[in-house]
């Protein structure tokens, strides 16, 4: 579909935290935003959104885990990252650049854990 329009609020939130690091969002937040963003994209009905709702929820396991695996947290963080800046062709114009930005933090920092 062409031209899919996200929340600006949660694409606005989305940036300023990632824009942080991730050691500076504490687990609550991450949360509570990646759980927005799932049921936002699992209820779109949208192929390719339902596919990063899933990977947001492999992402909320590895996050909730009794021990903590860097590696594969920064394997589903780039995953996530490549996912949403696939989509990011299929959004609205004025979202395009907030959503690759979103995906280019993502990938960046999921790079980061794996190495």
């Amino acid at each position: 579909m062409a031209n899919e329009t996200l929340p600006q609020n949660h694409l606005a939130t989305t940036i300023q935290a990632l824009k942080g690091g991730l050691t500076n969002i504490p687990l609550s937040t991450a949360m509570s935003n990646t759980e927005a963003w799932q049921q936002e994209f699992l209820l779109s009905g949208i192929p390719e959104l339902q596919d990063i709702a899933r990977e947001i929820g492999n992402l909320q396991s590895l996050l909730t885990a009794p021990k903590l695996d860097g590696a594969a947290i920064g394997q589903a963080l780039s995953m996530l990252g490549s996912q949403t800046t696939q989509f990011a062709f299929q959004a609205a114009a004025e979202q395009q650049a907030d959503i690759r930005a979103i995906g280019d933090m993502l990938l960046r920092l999921g790079s980061g854990l794996q190495q």
